[in-house]
């Protein structure tokens, strides 16, 4: 039997460095599940794993697209699919790792079957997102989906432009094709959920943002500014320094807001994977031989 060991939890929380732990004791390598770090030219705002931690186990998806190509959640469920085989090929065990639940969501039990949409649809939806604003996407999204608008999280503009184009490239709400039947694996889940008091995460990423200011934040979001429109970049930490770099934001009122939004976002992490259920969840500070000896007794048995 082959096993995917699936870490998840709030962004800050340690997920990188477990993983990297239990594919040495396992032998194991990591496929990354964090939709940001696929992307080649956003490194610091997307705290990438460090050298260091690269090394330390043999990674996957991590900068290995750009932001110019159109890369899908269901593009990312079928490359995984194909590495997942390629692993098990030589070992019992893979890991997963990442915040991206969706995508996790996807790898272990397929996406629903959406219509193929115009990608003029796309672009005319990301140019009016970025004349508009957020309250163009829930607006539309409301209006034409009135269901899924009332659980989107109304702050993310990436799920609410998939859906609005699923909405009018198919005629149809994007709520109708949720929770069709789902693929079957050749792969058993064991879900590890990292947790810690909210103030904690809270503290983290406050530190988190402060790093990646120290380390260039601010010059690796001029040198995207002017591809800003490109659906790769409308996320946290690089949207709030774009209307700093158009003189909207000061640059400490738009790190504040990197933090907000950062926390805002690890809360709805936590709201989503906690609704997941088989997930066993550990302290971010258990010892991980706790975690090790749990994972040996779940595919042991």
């Amino acid at each position: 039997m082959k096993y995917l060991i699936t870490i998840v939890g709030p962004t800050g929380i340690g997920k990188t460095a477990l993983s990297i732990v239990l594919a040495q004791y396992f032998g194991c390598e990591i496929i990354s599940c964090d939709s940001r770090q696929f992307f080649k030219e956003m490194k610091i705002g997307t705290a990438v794993p460090s050298e260091a931690e690269l090394k330390g186990a043999q990674h996957h998806f991590i900068q290995n697209k750009s932001i110019f190509e159109n890369y899908t959640v269901g593009d990312f469920e079928k490359e995984a699919l194909i590495k997942l085989e390629e692993l098990f090929l030589s070992n019992d065990y893979a890991i997963l790792v990442g915040g991206s639940g969706l995508y996790v969501e996807a790898l272990i039990n397929g996406l629903d079957d959406f219509p193929e949409i115009d990608s003029n649809v796309r672009k005319e939806i990301q140019s009016n997102y970025v004349n508009q604003g957020l309250v163009y996407l829930q607006t539309e999204l409301e209006k034409r989906d009135p269901s899924y608008y009332s659980q989107v999280a109304k702050e993310n503009p990436q799920r609410m432009m998939r859906a609005l184009e699923v909405c009018i490239g198919s005629g149809k709400p994007y709520s109708s094709f949720l929770n069709q039947k789902k693929n079957n694996r050749n792969f058993i889940p064991i879900k590890i959920g990292l947790e810690a008091d909210r103030s904690i995460i809270y503290d983290r990423i406050n530190q988190r943002v402060d790093l990646m200011v120290k380390e260039g934040l601010i010059l690796e979001a001029e040198n995207l500014y002017q591809h800003k429109s490109l659906n790769a970049l409308q996320t946290v930490g690089y949207r709030e320094l774009f209307t700093y770099i158009d003189s909207q934001f000061s640059l400490e009122f738009a790190i504040e807001e990197i933090k907000k939004n950062t926390r805002r976002f690890a809360k709805r992490q936590m709201t989503w994977f906690q609704k997941k259920e088989n997930t066993k969840w550990f302290d971010f500070q258990t010892n991980k031989k706790e975690i090790i000896n749990y994972i040996l007794q779940i595919s042991k048995s």
